[in-house]
């Protein structure tokens, strides 16, 4: 019999977290079905959505994330031992998969076998080639829709999503010639009710981000080459957007709905 490891939810989470609001247990797997998998977690995600996502889930409840595992033992003819899957199993060294459910809500999505990454790490997974990767390419690409000279103000810039929307942004900003269809309407809601992607048209050529320290604005401007960077707990992001662009901003990526509501009036014009 296989046993597992995994965090449960020891209690709710109050302020920043604890190691006592998570418990470690262990547990027995059953032996696998037929078409299922048993996988080792290499790689676990730490994401700011599992705070407040966790607090729908009952005290006992195993932490949920997601991760990168490695296929130990197969009765699957479509998953081979050695493959690599990214699931939401949540915080668990072992987990028997069946492929076709979901293993963690509140995530809906189902494992999926990961590609070969060719040398790269497996952690990109859950990173730049995982859920981060996707929502900043195509949240920025396939609704944004830049186009080269436009003026890109990113929130939460130097978070996963955000960093990688800033970097984007400055190869698509500066290079890309062609639009493949206008956006409509210019604000596109989600499920949650929230606004995280705005369509407005002027003309520059910039990258802005919001972050919540200066160590985080220096990366920002230093490292990733934002044209402009600002603490927007120091500074009025009013003030300084208006400064940073003064002619106008063609497409907000929000991933801080503080922030939007800071700045929403300035932005539609």
């Amino acid at each position: 019999m296989t046993k597992a490891r995994k965090f449960v939810l020891a209690k709710r989470f109050v302020g920043e977290p604890k190691e006592s609001d998570l418990k470690l247990v262990e547990e027995e797997l059953p032996p696998l079905r037929d078409k299922e998998i048993l996988v080792e977690a290499e790689w676990l995600s730490v994401d700011p959505y599992m705070k407040p996502y966790s607090a729908w889930l009952p005290v006992g409840t195993t932490m949920l994330g997601g991760q990168v595992a490695r296929v130990l033992e197969s009765r699957n003819p479509d998953v081979k031992v050695g493959d690599r899957l990214m699931g939401y199993f949540g915080w668990r060294d072992k987990t028997v998969v069946d492929m076709s459910q979901s293993n963690s809500l509140p995530m809906p999505e189902k494992p999926y076998v990961l590609p070969d990454f060719e040398g790269l790490p497996a952690s990109l997974g859950v990173g730049v080639l995982g859920m981060p990767g996707n929502t900043a390419y195509f949240g920025f690409l396939e609704i944004c829709r830049p186009q080269p000279g436009e003026v890109v103000v990113v929130s939460g810039a130097a978070g996963a999503v955000g960093s990688l929307v800033g970097q984007i942004a400055k190869l698509k900003v500066l290079s890309t010639t062609t639009r493949l269809c206008p956006v409509t309407p210019p604000v596109v809601h989600t499920e949650s009710g929230l606004t995280p992607y705005i369509k407005i048209s002027r003309r520059v050529n910039k990258v802005i981000g919001f972050a919540g320290t200066d160590d985080k604005v220096r990366w920002l401007k230093e490292e990733l080459n934002f044209d402009e960077a600002f603490n927007y707990k120091t500074e009025n992001p009013t003030l300084v957007l208006k400064q940073a662009a003064p002619e106008g901003v063609d497409c907000y990526f929000d991933n801080v709905i503080l922030i939007s509501l800071l700045i929403f009036s300035d932005i539609i014009r």
